[in-house]
């Protein structure tokens, strides 16, 4: 099986277990539902691990089809860091669903009710200090890994204008590598989140996560769809 006839199967996969997340019962009101929350979130983590295990694979046989990502539409492409989502996107959910979430209550808080719910509008000022020092972290990360990537393809041309072609073998494996150190800081910063969060916000967080990437992905597919009849 290819990896994109895998990509497409484990896609659907991922919707089914968004949909039993979106289906769980939250705030939780006992433990056993705080533990069912939490055996869908390590669900979830697990079919996120096992697409980077599969991804890794890939990265050192052929890194350059990950990179065009022919499953992709347009816009995803547009949006992709090193053949993927950027690792302090996670960071941007949190904050943005929680500010949603949080002015959505506004109006109870200031007529004395708003109880807490436990979501992610009751972020606790640690778990804020927390997760912006963790974001300051991912962003140096980051930026370390896109100098690798931008001193990759300094040395790529090089070689290239001065027919050095027998050594590009060699550093498409580099590339793969570069690959496969993204996608580790991507999972990485998935698992730090979630551990910064209680089994009910990482279940709203995860969900926003997965709806963001269904929204980009339903507007570039539409989009490209469009300029498809144009064409």
């Amino acid at each position: 099986m290819g990896f994109q006839t895998f990509h497409e199967r484990w896609h659907q996969q991922l919707d089914q277990l968004v949909e039993k997340l979106k289906n769980a019962p939250r705030p939780p009101f006992s433990d056993q539902q705080n533990n069912h929350l939490l055996d869908l979130v390590n669900n979830f983590l697990s079919h996120i691990g096992d697409y980077y295990q599969v991804k890794s694979a890939v990265a050192h046989q052929d890194v350059l089809f990950l990179l065009d990502a022919p499953w992709a539409s347009t816009f995803e492409r547009s949006l992709h860091w090193i053949a993927g989502w950027r690792p302090t996107t996670a960071f941007q959910v949190v904050h943005t669903k929680s500010t949603i979430l949080f002015e959505n209550r506004m109006l109870d808080i200031l007529e004395g009710g708003g109880n807490p719910t436990g979501d992610l509008a009751d972020l606790s000022s640690d778990q804020f200090k927390c997760l912006s020092d963790l974001q300051c972290v991912t962003a140096q990360d980051e930026n370390d890994l896109s100098e690798q990537l931008s001193v990759w393809q300094d040395v790529a041309s090089d070689m290239m204008l001065f027919n050095y072609g027998e050594d590009m073998e060699e550093k498409m494996q580099n590339l793969g590598a570069i690959v496969q150190k993204a996608d580790e800081l991507r999972m990485s910063t998935l698992r730090k989140v979630v551990q910064l969060l209680t089994p009910h916000q990482t279940v709203d967080f995860l969900i926003s996560a997965a709806n963001l990437h269904s929204l980009v992905r339903a507007w570039g597919l539409n989009h490209d769809g469009r300029n498809d009849l144009i064409n």
